[in-house]
């Protein structure tokens, strides 16, 4: 039983307590028969025995004077015991935890040695058949294949295979994918690791794992090497930022440098290249794209309509898609403007599973334009309640950019039709929107002032329609006004197409990247920019 320590002097005092046992700041005692405690440990309990217990505070001393002086009887607990108790309790979890540890096999450098099996990496088991849509890309690396198949053919004239080859283009554009089809057209084995792999919190560990992954590539030479995203290693140095981030990079990128120097040590050795990609070119550090490193720059961009078209095509073979009669995935094609391979690749996907879904045998156009609709505005959003005020306000705002839209397609041969228009709320936020291909029947890489202009119109003709046929308007074309005021200001400020402006690019005059924005708010000039923005551009 518990009791404070004050209660404890004082039955003391009192000479009811009977013997006591000191362990530091605990102390059990008894009560004498008789005592007062008696009864409220256990009612009758005269023939028991009733063990109390209290807390010394820690700024108070054990009472022994008063022990003492009231003939109590007391003893104190031998620390020796403990101690060694306590050793050999600390001796014992030691010995168990070094057990466990000299069991582990402990390997972790070589997590940065990439995908390995044994030592080396298998041929990957794709070819340039399974890559579709970048073709100006594949005749490209139809040279490094060559080389890696038949090196002698072009070291007996004296060439040297080139030590690396960087992949720049977009996300999800294959970048991975072909570095895996040269492997495989070359059949050679194929080594693969992200960048960020080789960052870690110790300094030193990423230039040991760029060294083993070399030298296992050397071990089974001829082979590729793939390091993806290699920006995160690779960024222009910066002597100003100093820190133990940085310092690790550093060494990362200069053993990789070293490593790239050192392909070519031989003329009679199996080539190793060294295939890179990065979505940044513009932040890596000149010394990795100076020749002999990096000697080729493959772009890879996103696929046109046909290039699209023959992605799907791949995926839908690949899958065994069971495709309805009413499919043309050239229509597809046609309405995916601006699409990734991974974006049509999951396209695909969608449709066959909203096909699932609906217990369907066969993927049939519905569920293609669903799948459409889905991947650009976001899941529909069923569980959003509007009044009936609300959904006619979007229906007159989308009719609006509709209307617009087919008017200035009729007047302008290069703009784009609507292909869909939708008064659902989707989850990514919109209430309804209008589905303009950017670039309409074909993918063209000008933009022209009259397009530029009819773009804007149609951003614009959802806050008109609302203007003319509802009583008040709406926050419905914040989107349309955020875009519309963005693409006037770069027609004025980037393009040049301002006759009051002219020909100049305000972002290049600033002093830094975010220039053509501060000049928003700076000087005559950027008063003159604003306003012909709001004239939109001729």
């Amino acid at each position: 039983m518990e009791v404070n320590f004050s209660e404890f002097v004082r039955r003391v005092r009192r000479n009811e307590v009977a013997a006591v046992l000191v362990d530091d700041r605990q102390l059990s005692f008894s009560a004498r028969q008789g005592s007062s405690l008696l009864p409220a440990a256990a009612e009758g309990a005269k023939d028991m025995r009733v063990n109390f217990r209290t807390v010394r505070p820690a700024d108070y001393s054990t009472p022994y004077e008063t022990l003492l002086k009231n003939q109590v009887p007391f003893a104190a607990v031998d620390k020796g015991q403990n101690r060694l108790l306590n050793i050999m309790v600390y001796v014992m979890y030691f010995g168990l935890l070094l057990s466990v540890l000299t069991r582990l096999p402990l390997k972790l450098p070589q997590r940065g040695a990439g995908r390995r099996h044994g030592g080396s990496a298998p041929v990957a088991a794709v070819t340039f058949d399974d890559v579709a849509g970048v073709d100006e890309a594949k005749e490209e690396l139809a040279e490094v294949v060559e080389l890696l198949k038949a090196p002698e053919k072009f070291t007996r004239l004296g060439a040297r295979a080139p030590s690396g080859v960087l992949l720049v283009g977009p996300p999800g554009t294959g970048k991975t994918l072909l570095a895996r089809a040269v492997a495989g057209e070359a059949d050679v084995p194929f080594f693969s690791i992200s960048a960020s792999e080789f960052v870690e919190l110790y300094v030193g560990m990423g230039a040991s794992r760029v060294r083993e992954l070399f030298a296992s590539a050397r071990k089974v030479a001829p082979a590729i090497v793939f390091i993806d995203e290699v920006d995160a290693v690779a960024k222009g140095r910066d002597t100003r930022l100093r820190s133990v981030g940085n310092d690790e990079r550093e060494q990362t990128l200069n053993q990789l440098l070293t490593e790239l120097d050192g392909f070519d040590s031989g003329a009679a050795a199996a080539p190793i290249i060294c295939i890179a990609a990065t979505n940044r070119p513009d932040v890596l550090d000149a010394a990795l794209l100076r020749p002999g490193r990096f000697d080729r720059r493959v772009s890879v961009e996103r696929p046109d309509r046909r290039g699209r078209e023959q992605i799907l095509r791949v995926h839908a073979a690949r899958r065994a898609l069971p495709l309805a009669t009413d499919v043309a995935l050239g229509d597809v094609a046609r309405m995916t403007t601006g699409f990734t391979g991974a974006d049509l690749a999951n396209l695909v996907n969608e449709a066959a599973l909203l096909a699932g879904r609906g217990d369907k045998g066969e993927v049939g156009a519905a569920e293609f334009d669903q799948a459409i609709l889905r991947t650009v505005a976001g899941v529909e959003r069923k569980s959003a309640v509007l009044s009936a005020e609300e959904k006619g306000v979007i229906a007159r705002h989308e009719a609006g950019h509709a209307a617009v839209s087919t008017a200035v397609s009729r007047v302008l041969p290069r703009s784009s039709p609507v292909e869909k228009l939708s008064i659902v709320p989707r989850c990514g936020g919109a209430l309804g929107f209008t589905y303009v291909p950017e670039t309409g029947d074909g993918d063209r890489a000008l933009m022209f002032a009259s397009e530029i202009r009819g773009r804007l119109v149609t951003l614009m003709g959802g806050r008109a329609a609302e203007m003319l046929t509802c009583a008040q308007v709406s926050t419905g074309a914040v989107d349309d006004i955020r875009r519309a005021s963005d693409l006037a200001f770069r027609a004025v400020a980037e393009y040049g197409l301002s006759t009051a402006i002219g020909p100049v690019s305000l972002a290049a005059m600033a002093p830094n990247d975010d220039g053509a924005l501060m000049l928003r708010d700076t000087g005559n000039l950027a008063r003159a920019v604003e306003g012909e923005a709001r004239q939109h551009p001729a």
